[in-house]
């Protein structure tokens, strides 16, 4: 990286974090967004003596500069940039790939389009009661060349990868990976779901037989990418018997592999409940113990995990309701197994920023303990005309505010109910992620 120019597009979480590490290297760094200055957050941690910042533009003309370009998750290959940027035989790199590139440790890779962040927490936590050195990054938070020169060799890089930072890898290649489920997600970035399919199984594509491939017995898409897959495959499941993967027999989850078997533990002893979360835990199970964690490692971690911030997270009680805060449901099958989770009568929160997909199944899913809808965001009218296509009557639509959407929640709900913040929707319609949307609810439903 020495003296090479290196233009960082997209002053996100990834793009803020990259420069640094880019100036420690030598490298003459660019910082480009399409935002201005007073619309980006962070950057007051950034010398301003140290980089060329160049805001509010696009990144087009600047290629002609730059040896090097890295980009943020959000910034799609398909624009204008990156074709100039190819025809000058210049490489484009995703921010993992960076990270990977400088990084001395092994990686772990967790992928799919729900659960990624309660595993990939999850499998860091294992790895720590393992004591083995460990740094969760990715899409979780934390970018991951953030600690990619921190790293040593015997640390492991547990990483929750999207589909957009898989976009522009090209070397990335981890020890273990693990694709959680698919369901139909993100379609205005992707199009179809065989792109959305290919773009997920490019975590896998570097791998060799010396490498694994973890994947979901239980859901039939990513059991058929099993010959799609360079790596050794290693399932997990929580209905069948497996000779080989993470499984349940007899309520107890086992591990098998080459041969030898070993039991975890009760699957009555996992704190953190519901199916989706079984499926989690295997995951995490066969991630670790095929990196050489122990059975009595996994057992401990798998007794005591609490789970994430913002993922079915009871906030606290108000006159007999209980508010939930699941604001990691961004999409219909994440909010369908909060859904499953719920056994008292729930007025649920749905709506936010449009990614493309439908909500038919989100309606069909639902439970007699769904007793109310609050519809609220841009998706809304979507939301009512799916609603009344199915025949469900029982919903508000809301124009204002979300502090309005959860006031009306509120007034639907009683004694003994709950108010389940799941929108099956993303958040950028009112807030930046889907964290700062969890948080404000929860400072609402507190203030009650």
């Amino acid at each position: 990286m020495k003296d090479k120019s290196v233009l960082v597009i997209g002053m996100a979480r990834s793009g803020i974090a990259a420069a640094p590490v880019l100036k420690s290297l030598g490298a003459k760094v660019i910082l480009n967004d399409s935002k201005p200055e007073n619309q980006l957050e962070g950057l007051e941690n950034l010398d301003k003596n140290d980089y060329e910042f160049r805001l509010g533009e696009k990144p087009d003309e600047l290629v002609d500069k730059a040896d090097l370009i890295v980009i943020s998750p959000s910034v799609p290959l398909t624009l204008p940039y990156a074709e100039k940027a190819k025809a000058q035989g210049k490489e484009v790199l995703a921010e993992i790939e960076l990270a990977y590139r400088l990084c001395k440790g092994t990686t772990v890779a967790i992928t799919g389009t729900n659960g990624k962040t309660t595993t990939t927490t999850l499998t860091g936590e294992i790895f720590k009661t393992a004591e083995r050195g460990c740094f969760v990054v990715g899409n979780i938070g934390e970018p991951y060349i953030a600690h990619s020169l921190e790293a040593t060799k015997d640390d492991v890089m547990v990483a929750e990868i999207s589909s957009y930072q898989l976009e522009g890898i090209s070397q990335f290649k981890p020890k273990a990976a693990a694709l959680l489920n698919i369901t139909e997600d993100h379609m205005i970035r992707h199009k179809t779901m065989e792109n959305y399919i290919a773009a997920k199984l490019r975590v896998f594509e570097n791998q060799t037989k010396d490498d694994y491939s973890v994947l979901n017995f239980d859901d039939e898409t990513v059991r058929a990418c099993a010959d799609r897959v360079p790596g050794t495959v290693v399932y997990f499941s929580r209905k069948e018997a497996l000779k080989q993967g993470a499984f349940v027999r007899d309520n107890k989850v086992v591990f098998a592999f080459r041969g030898a078997e070993q039991e975890v533990c009760s699957v009555d002893e996992i704190k953190i409940k519901g199916p989706h979360n079984l499926e989690n835990a295997l995951a995490a199970t066969a991630l670790t113990m095929l990196c050489g964690a122990s059975a009595q490692a996994v057992a401990q971690t798998l007794k005591t995990f609490t789970g994430v911030e913002h993922r079915i997270e009871t906030v606290c009680v108000k006159d007999g309701v209980t508010y939930i805060n699941d604001s990691k449901g961004t999409n219909p099958d994440s909010t369908i197994k909060a859904i499953e989770t719920m056994t008292a009568p729930t007025v649920l929160l749905l709506g936010g920023y449009d990614k493309g997909g439908s909500f038919d199944s989100l309606f069909e899913a639902f439970t007699e303990n769904i007793k109310h809808t609050v519809f609220l965001g841009v998706t809304a009218p979507r939301l009512k005309e799916a609603a009344d296509a199915f025949g469900w009557k029982n919903y508000t639509v809301v124009s204002g505010s979300f502090e309005e959407a959860v006031s009306e929640a509120r007034k639907n709900a009683s004694d003994g109910y709950n108010v389940l913040l799941s929108p099956a929707c993303a958040s950028f319609d009112m807030f930046k992620d889907f964290e700062e949307r969890g948080r404000v609810f929860k400072e609402i439903v507190n203030n009650f």
